[in-house]
Parts: C-alpha cells; structure tokens; sequence
C-alpha cells in the first residue's frame, strides 16, 4: 500500500473554503488545492443533477485517511459527500520528503 493518498472531494463554495482549512489546520493534509467552478452531473433521488461546486484536491498520508474522512463528513454540508482516495505511486522526492515534514507522525 501507498504512504500517501490523493483525496478528491466536492463541495460547495464556503463550505470547500472551510473543508481546505480545516484540513490543513487540523493536519490531516499537507496542503489542499481548490478548483473552483467544475460543474458536475450526477443522479440524486432518481433525478439527473448539474451543479457548479469546487474540486478539493487533498494531499494526505494513508494512515490519515479514516480520520480525514471522519472530519469531512461531519463538516460537509452535503448528506452523501464525495470522498474518494487513490494512491500516490511516484512523485517528486523533494515533495513527499515536505509531506512527510508536515504530517509527520506525532
């Protein structure tokens, strides 16, 4: 398994603002990029959805993942946020060496 994760989750405006700095603040990220305006299509009680929302790209540890998706669901504002987790295979090593600083192990 990956020592380090890339995280996707959607939301809303203040509420990816919120999301991002929580994260970081409460170290379950070494830094979270936010990309406003995706627009995203998806089905919710059987009905074709389009809405506009930003895209959190969160940079986290493994290990942290549990307590990262603790924290989001009880922050998001959505009922069914969207947290999803795929592994970081190669990366530059000056970054994940800053990575590690940052969310070391306490």
């Amino acid at each position: 398994m990956s020592e380090f994760l890339v995280v996707y989750i959607t939301a809303s405006g203040e509420n990816a603002r919120d999301l991002a700095s929580a994260l970081v603040r409460e170290n379950l990220a070494a830094c979270v990029n936010r990309v406003p305006g995706i627009e995203s299509t998806y089905t919710w009680e059987g009905r074709v959805e389009h809405d506009t929302e930003d895209l959190l790209i969160v940079k986290t540890r493994a290990d942290l993942f549990d307590r990262l998706k603790e924290r989001v669901q009880a922050l998001h504002a959505y009922d069914v946020p969207e947290i999803i987790a795929m592994p970081i295979v190669e990366g530059s090593e000056s970054y994940l060496e800053w990575m590690t600083d940052v969310l070391a192990r306490k």
